[in-house]
């Protein structure tokens, strides 16, 4: 092996042959076991968002695939509607052009060339990560099989009147001229104004005060509405109000809807621009008045002062109307929720609009057949209530009810070219007729060739086609083996941001095409977020590209990177100080392995991670020590005799330990794997590789292999331990480090009696109760004890590591006697004694440094050990130091100006400094007092 650990020169040699040599195909007879990878967009790169969720469904494929289960990671990719129009769309506006300018079938064809670009990337990306997705299996949300399976289902919920063309209201985006999803709304606080307007009653005998946050709307309001209670305004209730304006009369309705206690109680009724509004209008059957163009600009119908005008000049406008008319009473500053696009960033507009939507919500439909809720709704929430999907964590399981009990119909089309065309025909007089193709309707409605048909210019939503995704990408509607076989999946791994809009829809269509769950269980985990806690984003410049960590990065280009998106070019400097503090170079390679790592190190269940570069150094000094390691062990092993004929070996204290230790690690990390804790798997392989292989097992076996007088049986009982347990170690890390672990495993798996061409397909390791040592696991625990008391007084009495000690026992039981002959060996080279003897009884003990080992103490006399001046002068002078901290801290936390006004995370920081200081302070006068004894 080479001297050290070079992440770089191993992984892209192994992950080809991996792939070249198909291991990423199910395989085995064991039971089928198959994740759906959340597709990605093909909008440009994978995040770190992506890395994490990856990284963590890599780990359960590699874990069950060594298993011995058929296993399958199923790849793919989602076209994105929007967001990949949207990207194509600015490319062509660099070129001074539109999409009109090229017609829809060129523009398609032009993000066809986009998407093989950025779907590459991707790919790439993941195959860097050492993700193990069967690529051969390769889906697109719109290739062929798929899009056929999205027409399937399309015609079949029309064909039942599941799905229906209605005019609703919608979110618009009058940038990208569609309907947009809740997702793909955003909704920030925001200074506003409440404008306080009068509305003349229409017999002339008085006014009603309204306030609203868009008086631009106002020339679509039908209604002024009051709470049936208010007493202000029952009276009124029936009444008529002259629109400002608008010059149209509309009533005053009660509707519980009103705060009273909102503005004047007096609210403005806007049906056609206010979801609320809207089902105010529906309850009391009011008209439905649009204001706006798709734009967004006042529309043709209104009056013709506003017509064109932009919405917020024509909210200029308007106020300035008011009060020139004496009905603007007075605005007030007011903060708002504003819904943006999270594409456009433009103001959604609520719209009334012809639109394609799925009953989710009706228990039956006009003709007796079950509605949406019936058919699609209620069977997903039953589902989950009787068990058949479990949340991981469970308490998702509440949002995911509360969601859908309060469910609206979907609205599923979409006004843009990119995506799966809605598959309904128009003829000439604006009737539709749906069907799987132009002529299958022709054929079922009985229209001739002469009769003209136009397709519907809409596209559907890219979250109907992702809904199917779980029995789409097996070939469904065909009876394909791959559907037979891996079709419910088992696990989907996922954030709890898309619950409403992918996981319940996914459940819903399961259900309905299937007759059965998409998925067993849902593994919701939390987003990535910076070391500080913030969410990572461009703006904030604290976005972290994953191969960059992989691979390292400069500082000038990852400046560049995390500035090249801030929305305050200021920033900059700071960034790159905070850049320069941690890594003055830049980011080094920390290789696949550690980050990997690092992300199942940080994954507790359901909680959101905070990505430190810090960890990710941690864990790749992790790797060194694993690769360092097993170099030791190579050099010890390799040439020599093994047991791998397991012929008569003599195991040590130390060989049964570690093996009990790792059959009670397997089991552990196990566990930890079938919970989803992989941040409990993750720490029980740290520590048992470091803590306990590493630091002690590897210590403890050079007295055995290098002590002439010890017999060859016991030799060869280390050598084998040595080889077996890191075998048994590369495997059950693999599936969290799996560059690493493959790479060694090459080396070391003949040594331990292994065959193979990969680790990826040796059976994971499983505990074996007849391998624990209870005995062996208390004595090693007395033996380390031992050791680590030695070496703390070595450490508080400043003596070299290297200078041998003589020890007294005293207090020492039988078991203790026991444990001391048989352990004399380990005792002697790893605490470095130069002799050890039993305090006489009754005798006095000389003035000695103490440890305690249960009732046992271990002493170790003082004199002649060290310069007593000379210890006593550097103890005075830590002595001074550390006081003057304590003083300076303590005088802090005194002034109250501090306390009071110094952020409080700062003020438990420094209490907590002077408490660290004290105790510290504390044990060096101790130290002092024993020895001015000497």
């Amino acid at each position: 092996m080479d001297k050290t650990y070079d992440p770089h020169s191993i992984e892209q040699r192994w992950y080809e042959t991996w792939e070249n040599n198909g291991y990423f195909a199910p395989s085995g007879e064991g039971a089928p076991y198959c994740i759906m990878i959340p597709p990605p967009n093909v909008t440009g790169s994978l995040h770190m968002g992506h890395a994490f969720q990856d990284t963590i469904m890599d780990a359960l494929t590699r874990y069950h695939r060594m298993r011995g289960d058929r296993t399958l990671w199923q790849a793919g990719s989602d076209h994105a509607g929007i967001a990949t129009q949207m990207v194509v769309e600015r490319q062509l506006n660099v070129e001074s052009k539109t999409r009109h300018d090229l017609g829809r079938e060129a523009f398609v064809e032009r993000i066809w060339e986009w998407k093989e670009q950025s779907g590459g990337t991707i790919t790439r990306q993941l195959r860097r990560m050492g993700a193990s997705l069967d690529w051969s299996r390769e889906r697109f949300t719109m290739d062929e099989g798929l899009s056929e399976a999205v027409i399937e289902v399309f015609v079949r919920l029309f064909d039942e009147g599941l799905i229906y063309r209605g005019k609703r209201l919608v979110n618009w985006d009058p940038v990208l001229h569609t309907a947009v999803s809740d997702l793909e709304v955003v909704s920030q606080e925001e200074d506003g104004s409440l404008w306080h307007m009068r509305y003349p009653l229409a017999d002339g005998s008085g006014h009603l005060v309204v306030a609203t946050t868009r008086p631009e709307t106002m020339l679509g309001d039908t209604a002024v509405a009051v709470h049936p209670d208010d007493e202000r305004y029952r009276h009124l209730v029936g009444r008529m109000v002259r629109l400002p304006l608008a010059e149209r009369d509309i009533p005053i309705i009660a509707d519980d809807y009103v705060d009273p206690a909102f503005g004047t109680g007096c609210v403005k009724i806007t049906p056609a621009h206010d979801f609320n509004d809207y089902a105010v209008g529906q309850r009391h059957d009011l008209p439905l008045i649009n204001v706006f163009t798709v734009d967004a600009r006042i529309n043709a119908e209104m009056p013709e002062r506003y017509r064109g005008l932009d919405r917020f000049d024509a909210r200029e406008r308007i106020v300035q109307d008011l009060e020139a008319a004496g009905l603007l009473e007075k605005i007030d500053p007011h903060k708002l929720m504003v819904p943006r696009g999270d594409r456009s960033h433009a103001v959604i507009e609520p719209y009334l609009t012809d639109q394609w939507f799925v009953d989710l919500t009706r228990e039956t439909q006009p003709d007796g057949r079950p509605g949406g809720l019936a058919a699609i709704t209620r069977p997903a929430i039953e589902a989950v209530r009787g068990g058949n999907i479990r949340f991981i964590p469970e308490n998702w399981e509440k949002t995911y009810f509360q969601w859908l009990e309060n469910i609206q119909d979907w609205c599923i089309s979409r006004q843009i070219w990119w995506g799966h065309r809605i598959p309904a025909w128009y003829d000439a007089d604006g009737r539709f007729y749906v069907g799987r193709s132009e002529a299958e309707v022709r054929e079922r409605h009985g229209l001739g060739e002469a009769v003209p048909l136009t397709q519907d210019a809409d596209v559907l939503d890219t979250w109907f086609s992702s809904a199917l995704w779980p029995f789409s990408t097996l070939g469904w509607p065909r009876e394909t083996p791959e559907y037979a076989t891996f079709y419910p999946t088992s696990v989907l791994v996922t954030g709890f941001d898309i619950i409403f809009f992918w996981v319940a829809r996914m459940i819903m269509m399961g259900l309905k095409f299937t007759g059965d769950v998409p998925f067993r269980e849902v593994y919701i985990h939390g987003l990535v977020r910076d070391a500080h806690g913030q969410k990572m984003s461009k703006s904030k410049g604290n976005v972290l590209d994953p191969i960059d960590l992989i691979d390292g990065i400069e500082l000038d280009s990852l400046v560049a990177k995390r500035t090249s998106g801030l929305m305050q070019p200021q920033m900059a400097k700071a960034i790159e100080k905070m850049t320069r503090k941690d890594f003055p170079d830049g980011i080094p390679a920390f290789g696949t392995d550690a980050m990997r790592f690092t992300f199942c190190a940080l994954a507790s269940t359901g909680r959101d991670i905070k990505f430190d570069l810090g960890r990710i150094e941690g864990y790749r000094n992790f790797c060194n020590k694993l690769w360092n390691a097993a170099r030791y062990v190579l050099m010890n092993t390799e040439g020599q005799d093994t047991g791998r004929g397991n012929e008569p070996v003599e195991l040590s204290l130390a060989d049964r330990w570690i093996i009990s230790r790792l059959q009670q690690t397997e089991r552990t990390v196990a566990e930890s794997i079938g919970a989803y804790r992989f941040d409990l798997a993750a720490q029980a392989i740290y520590e048992f590789t470091w803590n306990e292989y590493c630091d002690w097992y590897l210590e403890l076996s050079k007295p055995v292999l290098t002590t002439e007088s010890g017999s060859e049986e016991a030799r060869r009982g280390t050598r084998r331990t040595l080889v077996r347990v890191l075998e048994a170690l590369l495997r059950l890390a693999h599936p969290l480090m799996p560059f690493i672990t493959e790479e060694i495993w090459q080396r070391v798996a003949p040594l331990a009696g292994k065959s193979g061409s990969t680790i990826m397909l040796q059976p994971y390791p499983q505990a074996e109760a007849g391998k624990e040592d209870a005995q062996a696991v208390a004595d090693m625990e007395w033996v380390q004890a031992f050791i680590i008391g030695v070496r703390s007084i070595r450490g508080e009495m400043n003596i070299a590591p290297g200078k041998p000690l003589a020890v007294l026992l005293d207090h020492g039981g039988e078991e203790d006697r026991r444990r001391l002959e048989e352990n004399r060996a380990f005792l002697s080279t790893l605490a470095r004694l130069e002799s050890v003897a039993w305090l006489e009884a009754g005798a006095r003990p000389p003035v000695s440094a103490t440890a305690l080992v249960g009732g046992m103490r271990i002493l170790i006399p003082m004199a002649g050990l060290i310069d007593k001046d000379a210890e006593l002068t550097r103890l005075g002078k830590e002595i001074a130091r550390l006081g003057k901290d304590l003083e300076r801290a303590e005088g802090k936390l005194a002034n109250p100006n501090y306390v009071n006004k110094a952020p409080a995370e700062v003020v438990e920081k420094e209490r907590q400094r002077a408490l660290e200081v004290r105790s510290a302070l504390e044990k060096l006068e101790a130290q002092k007092a024993q020895i001015e004894t000497l």
